[in-house]
């Protein structure tokens, strides 16, 4: 890292936000910008603070975590937004991916497993659960597939050969290490490969692919 990573907690529980807070100040790769206790105050202060990357209690108070992530991506793209919770219920999870979520970290994870998983997600390289990924081809399992939805402007058919092989298996929840291992590359290749992949087929992180990838018959629930 040339620069720590900055950091917005919004969590409305201020002993969960001291752990985080406890968690992320013992690692320099990290910085925090500040601190929220509601959706609102999360939004307000992604416009002053201007952080990396949020870490989003999803029960809040008025503006809860979901709709605060929906706000906050419409207005900041760029900005990376972890979900933080006690449950791993994947309808849960799916939701705040749905409404732009990089990821989720679930609170009782060893501290060496947040930072880690954090530093992956503000470089792109965060792997999909393989259950989780599981789970989001199952709810999609029982809908008809279509064509391509409104504002794909890039068929699949203008992926490279070399494209879809890393596409099916970012997809199967694998790292970009597995990856490389498996179809005989280097880390920097498969990184840049996906990167292509992204820009691509228009889409914004591994969920929306393991999503792309079924609905268009790649990957089939149960592999």
């Amino acid at each position: 890292m040339k620069q720590p990573i900055r950091v917005l907690i919004a969590d409305d529980h201020i002993h969960a936000r001291e752990g985080m807070r406890e968690i992320l100040s013992s690692d320099p790769d990290f910085v925090i910008v500040g601190e929220a206790a509601s959706g609102e105050e999360a939004l307000n202060l992604t416009d002053s603070v201007y952080p990396e990357l949020i870490l989003m209690d999803i029960q809040m108070p008025g503006m809860g975590g979901f709709e605060a992530v929906k706000a906050i991506k419409a207005a900041y793209p760029s900005v990376k937004i972890v979900m933080v919770t006690v449950s791993d219920d994947p309808a849960y999870l799916f939701e705040a991916l749905k409404k732009g979520a990089q990821g989720y970290l679930l609170k009782n994870l060893n501290p060496s497993a947040w930072t880690d998983y954090l530093r992956q997600v503000a470089l792109d390289e965060a792997p999909l659960n393989p259950d989780f990924a599981l789970s989001i081809l199952r709810e999609f399992a029982g809908r008809s597939r279509k064509g391509p939805a409104s504002g794909d402007a890039t068929p699949l058919e203008q992926l490279t050969p070399r494209e879809r092989e890393i596409l099916r298996e970012v997809s199967g929840g694998l790292t970009n290490r597995e990856v490389a291992t498996s179809l005989g590359l280097s880390e920097h290749t498969v990184k840049n490969h996906i990167k292509s992949i992204l820009q691509k087929l228009h889409l914004d992180n591994r969920v929306q692919l393991t999503r792309y990838a079924y609905e268009r018959g790649l990957l089939e629930p149960g592999e």
